[in-house]
């Protein structure tokens, strides 16, 4: 399953500081669907993704009925990525055990 996420970044500064963008409510939608053959711990899901250039491994954290999309520092800091700033994720879904 591949997703297209356009949203603007955000700071979460809970117990593990990280930088979001949310996954819209239509893409969350098709994210339920797939969730359950692919979810593992805390209903995270796999996937890898793209911002510009810069390709990284993640899993979306489910938050408030949806999920987000944790973006590493690295990967903000090789697109010149900042807090406030509206960016384009392209999301591949893929098996837990997948690398």
């Amino acid at each position: 399953m591949d997703l297209v996420v356009v949203g603007e970044v955000w700071w979460w500064r809970g117990p593990s500081p990280f930088h979001f963008v949310s996954v819209p409510a239509e893409e969350c939608a098709e994210l339920a669907e797939v969730a359950p053959l692919v979810s593992y711990g805390w209903g995270m899901v796999p996937v890898t993704g793209r911002v510009g250039g810069t390709g990284f491994t993640t899993s979306l954290w489910p938050r408030d009925g949806g999920y987000v999309v944790p973006l590493k520092d690295a990967v903000r800091r090789a697109e010149g990525v900042g807090l406030g700033d509206v960016v384009t994720v392209h999301l591949t879904v893929r098996m837990p055990h997948e690398r």
